[in-house]
């Protein structure tokens, strides 16, 4: 009698979700992909019934707790060299796959008439940096931090190119990772900000703010890995591999990420 009860009780959890039976794995991903991750995750949750946990952040603090032992099952990295080292250390599966490049945009809010153009993306960081000069004020300029954060990292070289870093010293506000410096580029004191294009692009900031696109010749590329961490599930597995198929590729590239091979993305980038 208790061993069909067993079988009984078996029999019932295998016709549970597997979000049910506790296969729901945490996600670490780069704040780049906030908007887009999102709808990706509920598309597949939709599709397959899986639940997932996304904590979006900087690429870098989550190298560092991963390497520490945080619990994440897959990690989308906007800079791939974090998943690499990370493998080295022998904290993933493999390297994983490259499954973006991502790109850098000026934002400002939306309805001035100061706009940059696209041949001058960066006349509003000189503008700023000179009504600072005059004692005209302090316009803020935001960026991700640069000390663990890519998209902080690849301003920061687009300001250098231009001969800007130090004069915008006193002028920079910087996010703990991208998504926040988007949030400080709309505030009130600031002039704008370098961030993610793939923010930019989403509903909620486009009806804030304007944009002008950065060129990717400007920064290193943005190249974004992902990568399963040694011990994932069976959940994080197939979001994985779902990342790789047609339906997500066409969701990265309406949020303006450049993918695997496609025209447009160099060759010598794929895995």
């Amino acid at each position: 009698m208790r061993s069909g009860c067993h079988a009984l009780l078996f029999g019932l959890l295998s016709l549970l979700p597997l979000s049910a039976m506790g296969d729901v794995p945490t996600v670490a991903a780069a704040s780049d992909l906030q908007f887009a991750l999102t709808e990706a995750a509920e598309r597949f949750r939709q599709e397959t019934g899986r639940e997932l946990r996304v904590n979006f952040g900087s690429s870098g603090n989550f190298r560092r707790q991963i390497s520490q032992g945080a619990p994440f099952e897959l990690y989308l990295s906007a800079d791939e060299a974090y998943v690499l080292a990370l493998h080295e250390e022998g904290r993933t599966e493999d390297e994983g796959v490259i499954y973006a490049v991502g790109r850098l945009a000026w934002l400002q809010r939306a309805g001035g008439d100061d706009l940059p153009t696209q041949d001058d993306p960066l006349a509003g960081v000189r503008q700023a940096i000179a009504t600072h000069a005059a004692g005209q004020g302090r316009p803020r300029l935001a960026l991700a931090n640069p000390e663990h954060a890519p998209y902080g990292v690849a301003a920061r070289q687009v300001l250098e190119r231009a001969g800007l870093w130090e004069a915008s010293a006193p002028l920079r506000v910087m996010g703990e990772n991208v998504s926040q410096a988007a949030q400080f580029a709309l505030s009130g004191d600031a002039r704008g900000g370098l961030v993610a294009y793939s923010l930019v692009l989403a509903p909620t900031l486009a009806e804030r703010g304007d944009h002008v696109p950065i060129p990717e010749s400007w920064h290193a590329p943005l190249v974004q890995r992902m990568v399963l961490i040694d011990g994932a599930g069976e959940t994080a597995r197939a979001f994985y591999a779902w990342l790789q198929e047609a339906e997500a590729r066409a969701l990265l590239a309406q949020y303006g990420f450049l993918l695997p091979g496609e025209a447009g993305m160099d060759t010598e980038l794929h895995p």
